[in-house]
């Protein structure tokens, strides 16, 4: 259980849920082909699964300090796992996933690819040693790795099958896979702010830059209330440009329910939240718009299935 801690299993369950959904809630049921077959998509997911999981570990090395004044209930590193039980782990599971990484580069006979996975490691390490001591560097790093988690299922089972033939048909599926990638950058970069403000104690004692830092924790709530208005607002002509005037009522339904409702919410919350509790709280409530924001595309399928 503590090893489940230290990797933030609940995280990456969430990652392994949005890139399965994407293929057999959404892309299994259009008309298009797949390259990769079943065992070799799993190894996709599990490949991110292993290298998201080695970031969480060298972050936790890294932030030993941090967390001692942040939230010293749940430090693993140093207390239940040695630092160097945690460099062991960290580098097995990030050379078994770029290894797999490598694997289906050349499955695809785009050996280039498996480059992104070290890209991906690399700014992972970066993120933990330096870039999150940076203003908003970090946060745009997290969320960045957070679409391309989204984008890596359009390069290894749709790019390899698209040719100039087809090249307008799969542009519409690369399109989907855009558009959820930007909602799950801007979720998540939202939500990297409102965890600094979590920590803004700790942060501050290690000498980091984090936005609630070097503006102050009043007029980062200013800043994320306007990230989260000008998000709902967008998601909101999103699904009356694309769902509603595709008739699918049910998915609009749900969007206002489960996704804009919720963020309606934060956005009011955010703008007197003051304690550690009440962005620990609004954190949550990005993660849930974010789980049913990626559901939303099993709920594409079904409304399209059963419209007529």
């Amino acid at each position: 259980m503590k090893f489940l801690k230290l990797i933030r299993y609940q995280n990456l369950l969430m990652l392994a849920f949005m890139q399965l959904i994407f293929r057999y809630g959404y892309l299994k049921y259009q008309d298009v082909y797949l390259f990769l077959n079943d065992f070799q998509y799993s190894l996709l997911v599990l490949s991110s699964v292993l290298i998201a999981g080695a970031g969480y570990i060298i972050n936790d090395i890294m932030d030993q300090e941090t967390d001692y004044d942040n939230k010293p209930e749940k430090i693993i590193i140093g207390k239940s796992i040695s630092e160097t039980m945690g460099y062991n782990i960290y580098f097995l599971m990030n050379v078994t996933g770029v290894g797999i990484g490598f694997y289906l580069a050349n499955i695809i006979q785009k050996p280039s690819f498996g480059g992104v996975f070290i890209i991906i490691v690399t700014l992972l390490y970066l993120y933990a040693t330096s870039f999150k001591r940076m203003l908003l560097i970090g946060n745009i790093i997290v969320a960045l790795l957070v679409g391309l988690s989204i984008l890596i299922i359009g390069l290894f089972d749709l790019l390899p099958l698209t040719y100039e033939v087809n090249r307008s048909e799969m542009g519409k599926y690369f399109s989907v896979l855009m558009d959820f990638a930007i909602f799950a950058f801007v979720i998540n970069f939202i939500r990297e702010i409102v965890k600094d403000m979590e920590d803004v104690y700790g942060d501050t004692n290690q000498g980091m830059s984090t936005l609630p830092i070097v503006i102050g924790i009043k007029k980062t709530n200013k800043v994320i209330f306007v990230l989260g208005i000008m998000t709902t607002v967008f998601i909101l002509l999103y699904t009356n440009d694309y769902f509603m005037n595709s008739k699918l009522y049910f998915l609009v339904i749900y969007m206002l329910i489960f996704v804009i409702s919720p963020l309606v919410f934060f956005s009011i919350k955010i703008w007197n939240a003051i304690s550690k509790k009440d962005y620990h709280f609004l954190s949550n409530v990005l993660k849930w718009v974010m789980f049913f924001g990626i559901l939303s595309l099993g709920i594409i399928t079904l409304n399209m299935k059963y419209r007529g």
